[in-house]
Order: C-alpha cells, then structure tokens, then sequence
C-alpha cells in the first residue's frame, strides 16, 4: 500500500515518519500517509511568507479561478472523496457524498464571492471637517493562515499532517499571523492564550439543542420534527458540533412527541459506513464508544431511563434515547460527540429557553414553532450564534455566517463571513474633491 503525500508549497511529499489509517468499523488498514518533518514545515512557511505580498496582490478574476478549479475537480472525483472520507472516519456513505456535494457549493460560492468583495464607500461630509472628503475602505489580507490553504502561486498551498508537538511551533511562529483551529475546547483555548497577539478563529463545539413548543402540536408536525431530530442527533454518529443532543418539548405536546421520536430513533439502521442502507456508523474509535457507554451509564446511575438504544458493541453506539437525566450528568452538561439524545419536558418558552442557556456552549439550537414572535423571542434570548426556526440546530449553509459564543469559539465560519476574519481594513481618504 503506498503512501498518499502531503503538500509542501505545492508540491507532493512523504517523509519516513508514516502514519497508516485504519476503518473505525472494523479497524482494517485503508491508507498511508506521513507526518511533515521540522524541515519541510520550516519550508512551507517560508514558502508562504515569500509570496505572501505577491498572493495579497492577485486580481478578482484570479482567485475566482482558483476556486472554481477547485470546485469543479472536487465534482469530478465527487465518488472517490466520498469513500475515502468513508474509510478514514467512518461515516455511512450517503452522508460522505452530502459532505462532498457541499464542498463543491461552497468553493463555486467562494468564486462568487471573491469577485464581489469590492469594499464600501463612505462619505466624510456628515460633519463640516469632513467636506470634500471620501473614504474607500476595503479588506487586506492579514498574511497567511495557519490551515489548509488554496493553490495559487507556488508556496500559497500547502497541507501538513503534523503531530501536537510540531503543531504547537507553527502556532507561535510569527510568519503566520492567523491562526483558525477546529477542535476541542482546552485546546482552542489553549492555543489562543499562547498567541494573545495573533487574529485566532475558534470552532470548539456544542451540545446543541432542539425545542419544540406548543404550537408545533399538529401530527405532520410533530412528525416532522421527530424524524428530522432523530436523523440528524445520529447522522454522524453524533460525531458533529452541531448534532442535536438536548430536546426540550412543551409539556403540552410531550406525550405525543416523545413515543415518535423514539419510534424514529429505533428505525435508524446501524452498520457497515460503506453499507448503502446504513444511516448511523461507528465512533471514531473504540476509546470514543466506550467514553459516551460511560457517560450513558453515569446518568443511568443517577437516575436517567433508557428509552431507546444503550449498548455499545465495539467501535459501534447505537441512536439512544434517555429521560429524566439530571443537568448535572456530562450527557446534559458536556458534549457527548456521540449518537445521544437527551429528552426533557419545560412547562413554557421561558423555562425552554432557559434550559437551552443551561450550557457552557452556544452554537446553535433548533426552535420547532410557526409563532413569529416566538421565533424573534428565541433570537433575542437564546445565547447561541445561530437560531434555526421550523428545523434542527444541524442545519447550516455557508452563505451564513456560522459560529458560537461561550465555550463554543470566537469567529465565524461561512464564506463571507471567514474572508472577514482573514482581513482587516484599511482606508483610503481622499480630500478635495469638492463633492
């Protein structure tokens, strides 16, 4: 089996550090790769400084290129990406070419937007000092970012699969003065405390949940709701940081909601990632499986009921169900990264929405309801970076900005939103011109 390479300033490499990559279903060796050595991360940043002016320099017409190609090939291997995503992680099928679908929408929005991101005029003769004045301002880039890049000239590209040690000197390394990190919370964090000077974007996670109020009492409905909070708490194994994990249902619509969300739930066959019938496969790893069996047991011990689910069988959980678990269990408090689902009752919005708060996380929540001033009240209320109305918090698109607040990271995600946090202004003002 040969070894798949790394990219260092555009160019394939391996080194002899090799790294094999095993299916979490059922632990064969799908893959190679290696880690990047000191000395070829020491050129790929290099790389990236050299022509960091050269990159911040590129017309509209180039970048959208770039990104348009990107898009385009990703469509054309669209099968091979699926699977691959497949074998790496574990998840079923369907859900990998969904991923792909995506990528390919994101980058050809990328292309659009990179043609529009224009700048904004602004005149300066509200006030009597500012006659005859106009400022231009528009976004430069802040240098290069410590993530997976886009090619564009040589040594703009590069990606490095580094182990924690070598990583920690690319986060402190001055050259790259934006650092964005995808992961856990003590790690963000941790990162962003080493580099109080540097531009850090931080997506750390979520227990996300789902309220279904009083009004959404009808049976189309309410199963609606039950199916779409069934598929995607267990989509990818809930292994997403925005997976739903709490759902909170009027005390009024419980007893019918429930036993439909539970039926929905026990309908999702688990299995084989690669089975084309399968909708919820394994955990990452044995390790993750037995933390969340742990965590179902903690709460179980301190007084949960197990309505659906609550046996672990290797890398595999099965969709589960629990009720009446206190908000002191990590199940309710944490987040699980796993196909769980908590179910409480609230006797109205208010007390719904103050479970909702009841977290260290705030990315974003679902919020079942047809009542505008419901839905505007949750926005008003819920301190969350997205407020999903009539569907699951897993829902995202990336013309929207997408982020969190609390444990749940600075930034945000979304095309426009993250060429934002990758430049800064800068102003022209023009004087005399006897406007």
């Amino acid at each position: 089996m040969g070894t798949t390479p790394f990219y260092v300033a555009g160019r394939p490499e391996t080194s002899d550090d090799v790294v094999p990559v095993h299916h979490p279903y059922d632990g064969r060796e799908v893959g190679r790769t290696s880690y990047a050595t000191p000395e070829q991360v020491e050129r790929a940043v290099a790389a990236a400084a050299a022509v960091a002016d050269e990159v911040a320099g590129l017309p509209a017409y180039r970048r959208a290129a770039a990104l348009e190609h990107v898009s385009q090939r990703l469509a054309a291997r669209a099968e091979d990406v699926a699977r691959l995503i497949t074998a790496e992680n574990g998840k079923p099928l369907r859900w990998s070419r969904a991923e792909v679908g995506r990528a390919v929408s994101t980058f050809r929005w990328a292309a659009d937007e990179a043609r529009r991101f224009s700048g904004e005029l602004q005149r300066l003769d509200t006030d009597a000092s500012g006659a005859g004045r106009l400022a231009l301002v528009r976004r430069v880039p802040r240098g290069p970012v410590l993530l997976a890049e886009t090619d564009l000239p040589a040594g703009a590209f590069s990606v490095l699969p580094v182990p924690n040690d070598r990583a920690a000197a690319l986060v402190t390394d001055p050259r790259l003065p934006v650092v964005s990190f995808t992961g856990s919370g003590p790690v963000g964090w941790f990162i962003r405390e080493q580099v109080p000077r540097k531009h850090v974007t931080l997506e750390l996670g979520g227990n996300a949940a789902a309220v279904v109020c009083a009004d959404w009492s009808s049976t189309v409905d309410l199963d609606w709701a039950a199916d779409r909070i069934a598929t995607f708490a267990n989509y990818q194994a809930g292994q997403s940081c925005i997976a739903v994990q709490r759902v909170i249902v009027h005390s009024s619509v419980y007893d019918a909601f429930v036993p439909r969300l539970v039926a929905a739930v026990a309908a999702l066959r688990t299995g084989d990632p690669f089975d084309e019938s399968t909708d919820v496969g394994p955990l990452i790893d044995e390790t993750a499986a037995k933390r969340v069996e742990g965590w179902v047991a903690e709460a179980v011990a301190a007084g949960a009921r197990v309505l659906a689910g609550g046996s672990r069988e290797g890398t595999t959980y099965p969709p589960t169900v629990l009720t009446d678990v206190p908000r002191t269990a990590s199940v309710w408090a944490e987040e699980v990264f796993g196909p769980v689902l908590v179910v409480t009752r609230a006797t109205d919005d208010e007390a719904a929405f103050e479970m909702v708060n009841d977290s260290a996380y705030g990315l974003q929540v679902g919020v079942f309801t047809r009542d505008v001033r419901t839905a505007f009240a949750a926005h008003r209320n819920l301190r969350v970076g997205g407020v999903i109305v009539g569907d699951v918090p897993s829902y995202r698109a990336d013309q929207m900005p997408y982020g969190g607040t609390k444990g749940s990271g600075v930034g945000r995600e979304g095309v426009r939103s993250a060429m934002d946090d990758y430049t800064e202004p800068r102003v022209l003002v023009l004087t005399g011109l006897g406007l």
